[in-house]
């Protein structure tokens, strides 16, 4: 691990010029620093912060609309600079407001060091995109966000990787939500992100509607879309993959395990394998390169 103290970075190009070259990304959902670290050390090199991961960890709440812009973009900030060498992509749900708040959103999420962004099409307060009840804002009022969003990205010589997100599957149509998808392309956005397609006819009649940009594919655990592997995405024509929430499912998961454990025996010392060890977790947060900076100023 590098130096303990870093700089945001924006790094678009990285994302854009691996998916250029052919590569599927597969983009581990995170929520705060250590949770991008782990993903990093686990060997991506790219990193999606989820809107419902921050609000389910940072608020203790559900992906309803209650995650504000400064709340995003502070984990993000805090996110990005604690990880240099990892790509990461930051949910912005609908931008905020209107075009003006999305150009804010944008310079904000420059300026925390982000790769790039998720700009989408709900009603605010949104719904996470598996929920029921979503709906959409006119087709006009979400392609003058991107176009701001796109506008804005492209001021730094490293431009923010835009992909545009329609929820419109649910809400109104696949056609609706297919149609949607094309204006966003003409917008300029990086990629296209149909949110909840049902089967996998859906996936191939969204891929072959829109066969010259990148496509997004979300992978929520028992959420509406089939789950696939990268592999089996990519021979669809889906290569940038959100697995939003995989880790922060395992990571609950096994906490109310050791806690069922704690409760019951009072000491977690018959169940060490359930735990890292506590050098194992210094390592992780890189401590000896922390005390050598402070024995650097001691000496």
């Amino acid at each position: 691990m590098g130096s303990p103290v870093t700089l945001a970075h924006v790094s678009g190009s990285s994302l854009r010029n691996r998916l250029a070259a052919g590569e599927s990304v597969l983009m581990p959902g995170v929520w705060d620093a250590l949770s991008a670290r782990l993903v990093h050390q686990a060997g991506f090199n790219t990193a999606f912060v989820s809107g419902y991961a921050v609000s389910g960890t940072l608020l203790g709440v559900p992906d309803i609309g209650y995650l504000t812009q400064t709340e995003m973009a502070e984990v993000a900030r805090r996110t990005c600079g604690a990880n240099p060498g990892l790509d990461l992509v930051v949910d912005a749900d609908t931008g905020y407001g209107n075009p003006l708040n999305t150009v804010r959103t944008v310079e904000m999420w420059q300026q925390a060091g982000a790769s790039g962004i998720f700009l989408e099409d709900q009603v605010w307060p949104k719904r996470c995109g598996h929920m029921a009840g979503k709906q959409v804002i006119e087709r006009a009022d979400w392609l003058a966000k991107l176009r701001a969003a796109v506008d804005t990205a492209q001021r730094n010589t490293d431009a923010l990787y835009v992909t545009a997100r329609t929820d419109a599957r649910a809400a109104i149509s696949l056609p609706e939500s297919i149609e949607r998808a094309k204006m966003a392309r003409d917008t300029g956005v990086d990629a296209l992100f149909v949110e909840a397609p049902e089967s996998i006819a859906e996936l191939e009649q969204i891929a072959a509607a829109l066969p010259d940009i990148t496509l997004v594919a979300n992978m929520v655990e028992t959420g509406k879309t089939p789950l696939l592997n990268p592999a089996e995405l990519a021979a669809l024509g889906f290569r940038l993959i959100v697995s939003p929430l995989s880790l922060l499912f395992s990571v609950v998961k096994a906490a109310q395990q050791s806690l069922d454990v704690l409760r019951a025996e009072g000491t977690m010392r018959g169940h060490l394998d359930r735990m890292v060890e506590f050098t194992a977790f210094t390592e992780l947060v890189n401590l000896d390169a922390h005390l050598a900076v402070e024995q650097r100023y001691r000496d």
